[in-house]
């Protein structure tokens, strides 16, 4: 099961900041997802959200920012502790911070169109110039983003992050010509699984973080798992690989009181 770390590693440390992706890295996480944005003066930086306050307890947007501006901030709030201030970081500190990354799913969120237009020129710009296209995959809920993507470059990864039935999922990533679908676990399927693979998409689910849903996920077929909880859902699937188990350690494969890794 590849796993990949949701926004960074978030339970584990601040959401979507170089100390939580430092942090997954160090303990061998080499899948990462994240979500990208526009600062004010065109830089990609790694934020979930277009407005400031959750995480930073500043007012304001982020495109109100330039990116120097982002990273002197404190994206601290509502996450996991830590003991030392963490700024915004942008898509390239990521790179030098992680360099010999695995996979990352890079989330684009609908904001309006000139805004959309220029980070998808700056983040296939950045695929191309690091050399990415087998490492990277830009996905997004916005269609239109995500054909634009296709149109810059069709040799880079795309994926529909989709969370509900629907409309067909599976037909709308299809369409699209997406290389994965990301699904909200929740409405996972093994059918759904089955008709993605038959179609090559490779089904990443969100965010998974009790260990009896990551291993319903498996049973269902999925490729991977993303989870605010990386380095300890890592441990787990290690550690039952080399014990040759299957489902959970040292427990019935039953629905009842499914064991966490939240904590």
């Amino acid at each position: 099961m590849i796993v990949y770390g949701h926004r960074g590693a978030k339970g584990e440390a601040p959401e979507n900041t170089l100390a939580g992706f430092r942090h997954a890295y160090r303990q061998g996480i080499r899948h990462f997802e994240l979500d990208l944005a526009l600062s004010h003066d065109g830089t990609p930086v790694i934020i979930h959200d277009l407005t400031l306050e959750r995480t930073t307890g500043e007012a304001g947007k982020v495109s109100d920012k330039t990116a120097a501006e982002l990273a002197a901030l404190d994206a601290r709030h509502n996450t996991a502790a830590w003991p030392e201030p963490t700024g915004v970081p942008t898509l390239a500190d990521l790179l030098l911070t992680c360099p010999d990354v695995e996979h990352l799913q890079l989330e684009v969120k609908t904001d309006n169109r000139q805004r959309l237009n220029i980070l998808c020129n700056r983040v296939t710009e950045w695929i191309q110039r690091n050399d990415l296209k087998d490492r990277a995959a830009i996905t997004s809920s916005d269609a239109w983003f995500l054909q634009e993507t296709k149109r810059r470059d069709r040799q880079i990864k795309t994926g529909f992050v989709a969370d509900r039935r629907f409309p067909g999922p599976v037909k709308q990533a299809t369409r699209m010509a997406c290389d994965y679908l990301c699904l909200n676990w929740r409405i996972c399927s093994t059918s759904l699984v089955e008709a993605a693979h038959q179609n090559n998409l490779h089904v990443s689910t969100w965010t998974v973080n009790r260990i009896h849903d990551m291993v319903e996920m498996e049973n269902r077929g999925v490729d991977s798992i993303i989870t605010d909880y990386p380095t300890s859902t890592r441990i787990f699937f290690d550690n039952r690989w080399r014990s040759g188990a299957k489902g959970i350690p040292g427990r019935s494969n039953s629905r009842s009181e499914p064991a966490t890794i939240c904590r």
